[in-house]
């Protein structure tokens, strides 16, 4: 079950009235990015506010109605509409839930850094069913104390396992503490040595790190391991009850270093059952490169950046450009903008200097940026000069790159009219100059990235009412399309208000992944 939109109205917090809209196919993972302030957690809040309506802990939440207004007013419950996937509301869903007892596992919310940071149960005690959830935080900023009850559980749950198994107490044990010590790993690089023993004092778990011989408990661990061992088994106990569930997590970066927060949220995802979503608020470098690369084809990013309290606003997930990327990066993370560098570097003909600002001034490089920067993020084309100069800025920066970074791809695409006595190079030719170059060497099928914006199936899509007589007659005259643009433009129907640069950028933004055009530019470049 996963969230397919919210609505936060009425003046909630610091939102007039705000919708987030995922679409009809709602990703596993929805990331809310953004400075402090811009309102992520608020959107947590608005969901636990309509959870705790229901609940025994006030009409607020537990907080007071200024809490959850922006203008003093008190809020009604109404404010927050949540549209499931399956086009059930938040009530109707609920209501489903509660002939089996599971009403309250529609959200798990964890608000991972104000939380309790000791372990030492010294008698095992009666914990409410897990299917409650009445344990914890019910806002952003309340603490959340769920490791000693979740300790618990981890210790009742081997004992449950083995009177339901075939397996005997070890065998019970080494298989439990196995599959979370292989998330431990992957995240800590730290194990789970014993879930202790209540009974005889030592009501706390003990870890071993691959380095170390010795084990300790829970409580010589750092901040950050104790936080994503008390996120990760709250989780994992959760995993088998927890099958249709949204799974909130607060901004839980604050004691992790970059490694650790990639790793644990490529972890979470592997976790959290398939039917349900991962709602993360964060700014953190970690869990934006995962999102960036690991994960990016399961979660969406939703980006805060305008003003939400005077006007209705609704925001739909960014696409996932470069360009995107690092306006998330400048924004959120201020001066981090060179994280978000590029694993292919294609220099290809054109201006070599950049503008005024610093921006790319090759009309070649500009397009091909322009054609592949959803489909191929990580992929930056640069203009290198014309005609032979590309070869020799190419060889210069492989060398400087080769040295600098690991792990960078640098192609150099030239345009199909190599011969210098300006005759017509054959598809053979090309073959030929191909299979003499470096790996690295590509060349265009057709003369020059033109050749391709004035395809006819790029002006088709673009002005559907071009007839095809027209714009063969027009190419039979033009042996260079490009200089013959005011023609072209003419039988589109183009007289005043876009001149020839403009028309040819206003075409490339037809040549989507769908067009055979796309399709043979692709090939040439990245095959």
């Amino acid at each position: 079950m996963r969230i397919k939109s919210i609505r936060l109205s009425n003046n909630y917090k610091r939102f007039h009235d705000l919708t987030i809209d995922l679409g009809e196919a709602p990703k596993k993972i929805i990331a809310l990015v953004g400075p402090n302030g811009s309102g992520k957690s608020s959107v947590f809040d608005g969901m636990l506010f309509l959870n705790n309506a229901y609940e025994q802990i006030g009409d607020t939440g537990g907080k007071d109605y200024k809490f959850h207004s922006m203008t003093g007013n008190k809020i009604p419950h109404t404010a927050i509409q949540i549209t499931f996937s399956d086009g059930r509301s938040y009530d109707a869903v609920r209501a489903s839930r509660t002939e089996n007892n599971k009403q309250n596992t529609i959200f798990s919310f964890r608000n991972s850094y104000r939380y309790s940071s000791i372990l030492n149960v010294t008698t095992l005690s009666t914990i409410p069913d897990i299917k409650l959830n009445n344990i914890g935080a019910s806002s952003s900023i309340d603490i959340d104390n769920k490791i000693n009850n979740n300790y618990q559980r981890l210790y009742s749950y081997i004992n449950e396992c083995v009177k339901s198994s075939e397996l005997n107490y070890k065998q019970v044990k080494e298989k439990v503490l196995g599959d979370l010590n292989k998330i431990l790993s992957a995240c800590l690089g730290l194990e789970i040595f014993d879930h202790g023993d209540i009974i005889n004092g030592k009501g706390t778990m003990f870890f071993r790190k691959q380095d170390q011989a010795e084990s300790f408990d829970f409580n010589v661990l750092s901040s950050g391991e104790k936080e994503v061992v008390d996120i990760l088994l709250d989780i994992y106990l959760k995993k088998e009850t927890y099958t249709e569930t949204v799974f909130l997590i607060d901004e839980p970066e604050l004691h992790l270093n970059t490694k650790i927060q990639r790793n644990l949220l490529i972890e979470l995802e592997k976790l959290i059952p398939e039917n349900c979503q991962l709602w993360i608020a964060t700014h953190s470098i970690g869990f934006l490169n995962a999102l960036q690369n690991e994960l990016n084809a399961k979660s969406d990013v939703i980006f805060f950046t305008g003003d939400y309290a005077t006007k209705a606003t609704t925001i739909t997930p960014i696409k996932k450009t470069r360009r995107k990327w690092q306006e998330i990066f400048n924004t959120a993370l201020e001066d981090l903008t060179g994280l978000v560098s590029p694993k292919t570097i294609i220099y290809c003909e054109g201006k070599v200097t950049p503008t005024a600002d610093g921006k790319e001034a090759g009309f070649d490089a500009e397009v091909y940026n322009k054609i592949f920067e959803v489909e191929k993020p990580e992929a930056l084309f640069i203009s290198s000069g014309g005609n032979t100069e590309p070869d020799k800025y190419a060889s210069i920066a492989l060398k400087v790159l080769g040295k600098a970074f690991s792990g960078v791809q640098l192609l150099l695409l030239k345009d199909k009219d190599i011969h210098s006595d300006g005759s017509e190079t054959t598809e053979q030719d090309r073959i030929d100059f191909i299979k003499k170059s470096p790996a690295t060497n590509r060349m265009l099928k057709k003369r020059e990235i033109e050749d391709y914006i004035f395809d006819y199936e790029i002006i088709e899509k673009a002005y559907n009412k071009v007839a095809k007589a027209d714009y063969d007659e027009w190419l039979a005259d033009a042996k260079a399309p490009k200089d013959k643009v005011g023609g072209l433009m003419s039988i589109c129907g183009i007289k005043t208000g876009m001149n020839k640069e403009a028309f040819k950028k206003h075409l490339a933004e037809y040549i989507s992944p769908d067009t055979n055009v796309y399709k043979e530019l692709e090939e040439a470049i990245f095959c």
